[in-house]
């Protein structure tokens, strides 16, 4: 049985949601001590816990210490490697505000190299801080999931934000035998780009705040930029979602809303992404979906791509948490003007 520590770099929840996916997929056994140790409440949270049990329902998993609040666990798949999992359709309620995304991120790994085609149905947040919107998954990652061989329908039917949550999305994932290499070297001429300042039961003034900072931060002209005021929420939320479309690659850049917080912050902190990304030519990807790519990539045994430099400790924790798992070789090289590559297998 593995034994891994969840207090090591960064020491948040991504080393517990990586190892549940790898574990499922390649059927080794772990367990995990100090979960989230480094977080200002360490241990499973509510959304932590429905990853594991999701984890263990896709896998047929035994698992000790699936309560909240725990700092240890032990998970032990029913000992089926890739390929040989079985698709079907599954619905996991987070009950809180807790990230859909997070949790479809534990097992999507499995249900692509499953048997069959799989649904899932997730309840919680759809766009939290500190995770990947639904914008984010649906625009950025799964168009290069799908590259890689899996088909990833997603749809959004109904917003969640913090605290109510609430929110409902939905994703079938098509099987496939093994993923694809993929290689993204370069981002390629820019196609368009385009902002959306969104609130949901939220006066729209919030928005044409952020769209303000957006327009004066990034100098876009007005076609670029768009307002959004929607209804279909349990509570009030606002985000901004920054679009950068080129030939090889989506990035989506993303600026949630919060209690107390401005909204001309919100909206700072996406533009300064997605200028530093713009002004980093050398890059393909951003700093998380070069994190999100890790593991599809460690996966496929092949593959590699170019992002912004210096890599973060999420980023680093990543790598080290996959190499536990797999025998893959995972490097990173500097290039010149800020970025960086990550190669798998080379």
């Amino acid at each position: 049985m593995l034994i891994i520590d969840g207090s090591q770099g960064e020491g948040g929840g991504q080393i517990l949601r990586t190892s549940l996916a790898l574990a499922l997929v390649t059927g080794k056994a772990f367990r995990i001590e100090r979960i989230r140790a480094n977080r200002e409440k360490p241990g499973l949270l509510r959304q932590h816990l429905t990853a594991v049990l999701a984890a263990a329902e896709v896998g047929g998993a035994q698992v000790e210490g699936a309560m909240l609040g725990s700092s240890e666990l032990t998970f032990v798949p029913r000992g089926l490697g890739a390929g040989r999992l079985a698709g079907g359709d599954y619905h996991f309620s987070i009950g809180t505000a807790g990230s859909t995304s997070l949790v479809l991120q534990t097992v999507l790994p499995a249900l692509a190299l499953a048997d069959n085609p799989s649904t899932v149905m997730l309840e919680g947040g759809t766009h939290n801080r500190n995770a990947p919107t639904f914008d984010f998954l649906a625009r950025a990652y799964l168009p290069l999931v799908a590259q890689m061989g899996v088909g990833v329908r997603a749809e959004l039917a109904r917003r969640g934000f913090y605290p109510a949550g609430g929110g409902s999305v939905s994703f079938h994932v098509e099987s496939v035998r093994e993923l694809k290499p993929l290689e993204l070297m370069t981002r390629g001429a820019i196609i368009r780009t385009h902002a959306r300042a969104v609130v949901t039961n939220l006066h729209r003034s919030i928005a044409e705040r952020e769209i303000s900072i957006v327009k004066q931060i990034l100098e876009w002209d007005d076609a670029e930029l768009k307002i959004e005021s929607v209804s279909e929420s349990y509570s009030a939320g606002n985000y901004i979602s920054i679009e950068v479309e080129c030939e090889h690659v989506r990035e989506v850049f993303t600026g949630i809303g919060a209690r107390g917080v401005m909204a001309e912050a919100v909206a700072e902190g996406a533009a300064v992404a997605a200028k530093r990304y713009l002004e980093t030519e050398e890059a393909a990807t951003g700093e998380h979906l070069a994190d999100q790519l890790l593991l599809p990539l460690a996966l496929a045994g092949r593959g590699g791509f170019t992002t912004l430099a210096p890599l973060s400790s999420h980023t680093i924790t990543n790598i080290n948490t996959i190499k536990k798992f797999l025998d893959v070789n995972i490097t990173v090289r500097s290039l010149d003007g800020g970025a960086c590559v990550i190669e798998v297998g080379v």
